[in-house]
């Protein structure tokens, strides 16, 4: 059939995948192309925002053609990205250094100097301590403030990865309400941007740095301007929807717009995110940001920083012949629960939640000349599923029982994977036609913003739909409980070794 078709941007870890969805949500097509990260130090990771835009150039043009389609059939378009991936922008837009990505850690020192404030910007609702991490937005600022401050005294405007892309589409810079209210402290339904937070973290000047406005989700960034509108192979003024972090748009790709919900969103790192009509502070837990994603709903998170990507660092060691997925999981598939004795924490880049610890590291346990490469591969997928339940438990401990889990993402092309996580947390796991779910999300904004539907939840009711349940094989959950039990122990009795061990590093 003719259109209308959405266009949906979605950039992530390794690559920006470009995707055209219908009006009901089946996808047309996907292009990826992928760019680098760099690793200039440990804990660090950084990447090159010509990159990103570079692949956008490539993705956009190879999805319409891959998809058959004419591009003035698209009626619009929105964009996700990985968040807190920190851009420095000059007077002329152009970047300054290197973008400081999402996974990056190294600014630990300014995230404990931030929380050492105590100013209440910190408390998401005006309860507890509130979340802070080293992966965050302004702990990375304050870094490049401390560590490079002819950077930070050059910058016109700090933004994120997003931020970037809608105003090389646009030209209108402009931030999410997505990604200021779950990492930039910003609260709308206080003033927004806090002077004496600022003010109290020693970072005054960034208030002229940033956007100047900013956006709901499916508002109006603005139109393509013509230059870019050809460079692209897109109709000019084609409709720029506002989207935010990946994960966060996944919850709409996944139909997660209700209270009591949960997305279970997988690939480099895993995210759990709930909404909740309720003002929620957990200890162990983030948010709940207010108005992040449907308006008047908070959203609470768990969330683990290196998960898929311990699973693409270890295939990396291995030769040709068996570094393959399919291989990996028939021989794993074949093991008992537990890995014969192999156990994996899996704080590669540090602990997210429930620790919030930039300075955890992984540990391999049990190790013995009984075990091979398929040990590894399987404990690797237990130990992420273990810090997975970790999370599910915290969120069990503060009253929040998800009616549903929706599984998206990475983990969903490995059945043995999604299996480990159904079995380690008893809970059946419902899994979505389409499994690019920020793609998906920002399709549905795009859609929103397009006019074709009047709001994110109806969109997302005609857009995404169930394809299946994983259930929980009993046994198995009931030999994973003891040996959860081992997995919990295992950060409380390294903590102080891992820390040693990084500062001697």
């Amino acid at each position: 059939m003719a259109g209308p078709y959405f266009l949906g941007i979605d950039g992530g870890t390794e690559s920006l995948r470009a995707a055209i969805f219908d009006s009901q949500g089946k996808a047309l097509a996907f292009f990826a192309s992928p760019y680098k990260t760099t690793f200039p130090q440990a804990s660090w990771a950084e990447q090159n925002p010509e990159d990103w835009w570079q692949a956008l150039c490539l993705a956009v043009p190879g999805v319409v053609a891959k998809a058959g389609i004419k591009a003035s059939e698209i009626a619009a378009m929105a964009v996700d990205t990985t968040c807190c991936s920190v851009v420095a922008l000059d007077k002329d837009k152009k970047p300054l250094r290197a973008a400081i990505i999402w996974m990056d850690v190294r600014a630990s020192y300014e995230a404990a100097n931030i929380m050492a404030s105590n100013n209440t910007a910190l408390q998401v609702n005006n309860a507890g301590k509130g979340p802070l991490s080293a992966e965050w937005f302004l702990p990375k600022v304050s870094w490049i403030k401390n560590n490079q401050p002819e950077i930070f005294d050059k910058t016109a405007t700090f933004c994120e990865y997003q931020d970037y892309l809608n105003y090389r589409l646009t030209g209108n810079m402009v931030a999410s309400i997505n990604n200021a209210s779950i990492r930039w402290h910003y609260n709308n339904k206080k003033s927004g941007f806090s002077d004496s937070f600022l003010s109290d973290i020693g970072l005054s000047a960034l208030k002229d740095k940033l956007p100047n406005s900013v956006l709901a989700l499916a508002e109006i960034v603005g139109k393509l301007s013509p230059n870019i509108a050809k460079e692209l192979g897109l109709p000019a003024n084609l409709v720029v929807a506002q989207g935010g972090a990946d994960a966060f748009i996944g919850m709409i790709g996944l139909n997660v717009v209700r209270p009591d919900s949960l997305a279970f969103i997988t690939g480099s790192s895993h995210l759990h995110l709930a909404l909740s009509d309720k003002n929620m502070n957990v200890e162990g837990l983030w948010g709940s940001y207010p108005d992040s994603v449907i308006p008047g709903l908070g959203t609470l998170e768990g969330g683990q920083t290196s998960t898929g990507s311990i699973i693409n660092w270890f295939r990396n060691f291995l030769p040709a012949e068996i570094n393959d997925y399919g291989y990996l999981n028939n021989k794993a598939q074949k093991l008992a629960a537990g890995s014969d004795g192999l156990m994996l924490l899996e704080h590669f880049q540090g602990n997210r939640t429930p620790y919030t610890d930039a300075n955890s590291r992984g540990v391999l346990m049990g190790l013995s000349l009984k075990h091979g490469p398929e040990h590894i591969f399987r404990a690797i997928m237990e130990g992420v599923a273990f810090g997975s339940e970790l999370i599910f438990e915290t969120m069990r401990g503060a009253g929040f029982m998800p009616e549903q889990v929706v599984m998206a993402g990475g983990a969903t092309n490995s059945e043995l994977f999604m299996q480990i996580h159904a079995d380690v947390s008893g809970m059946a796991l419902q899994i979505t036609k389409e499994s690019q779910a920020p793609a998906l999300g920002s399709a549905i904004l795009a859609a929103v913003g397009a006019g074709y539907y009047d709001d994110i939840v109806s969109a997302s009711d005609a857009m995404v739909a169930i394809d299946r349940y994983i259930e929980p094989n009993l046994e198995n959950h009931e030999r994973y409980k003891e040996l959860f039990a081992i997995y919990k122990e295992i950060y409380p009795a390294m903590v102080n070794l891992l820390h040693r061990q990084v500062k001697l590093t």
